[in-house]
């Protein structure tokens, strides 16, 4: 598919979302929300219209405002263990497995709203490789669309923020690299509405190679 002007960006490390970006994991993700909607008396449809990208204790915070976080912390547990537990219909997104494997010697991790045993049994399903760096949700205080994450990972690379590159689906996860001071490559077709520096329909449309100590990625058209 086409990638939108401009056809190259250049970094020095790249930051990678995980759910709708590296795996398309929208299948079990609906299943759980929808049961979870279902149980707490909310339209499923309304549900899921706020559920991709955040943390499940933000999302909950959002559905369900008047209710203490105590309790949205607990029912996340509860939906971590479920999602983890359900990798029906996870693969990768299309060129995935190739992009992963351009970028294995290339400065890059992994931003996750997922904890550290969801985003291994995901890339896991999906047959892809594990980046070294990750910051999953363990690591941060706030969820996307606070930019806590990404910095984390700039910093864990060693590169500023401006040097890096966000790839990102959600409004949640591009929110959070505009806010980290990053460049955005939006993926997939919910990223389009959110005006990402680049958008590709899937990895299939990007390539990453070394040049001069840097990163230049090209979107094919």
């Amino acid at each position: 598919m086409p990638a939108t002007t401009p056809a190259t960006l250049t970094a020095r490390a790249l930051l990678l979302d995980m759910d709708g970006t590296l795996v398309n994991s929208d299948a079990v993700v609906e299943r759980c929300w929808r049961r979870w909607a279902v149980r707490h008396g909310l339209d499923p449809e309304q549900a899921l219209k706020v559920v991709h990208g955040r943390q499940g204790y933000a999302t909950m915070a959002v559905l369900l405002p008047d209710r203490p976080m105590e309790e949205n912390y607990a029912d996340n547990r509860v939906m971590l263990a479920e999602e983890t537990a359900d990798l029906d219909g996870v693969v990768p997104v299309p060129g995935a497995p190739a992009f992963m494997a351009a970028i294995a010697d290339l400065p890059h991790a992994l931003v996750t709203s997922a904890n550290e045993a969801l985003a291994r049994a995901r890339m896991g399903a999906a047959a892809l490789r594990m980046p070294e760096t990750r910051i999953t949700a363990e690591c941060v205080g706030a969820s996307k669309p606070d930019p806590e994450g990404f910095l984390k990972g700039a910093a864990e690379l060693g590169f500023d923020p401006a040097d890096c590159v966000v790839f990102e689906d959600s409004e949640a996860g591009i929110l959070a690299g505009r806010a980290a001071g990053m460049r955005v490559v939006g993926v997939g077709p919910r990223a389009a509405a959110f005006a990402p520096d680049v958008h590709v329909m899937d990895l299939t449309s990007v390539s990453a190679e070394a040049v001069a100590g840097a990163i230049r990625l090209t979107f094919l058209t």
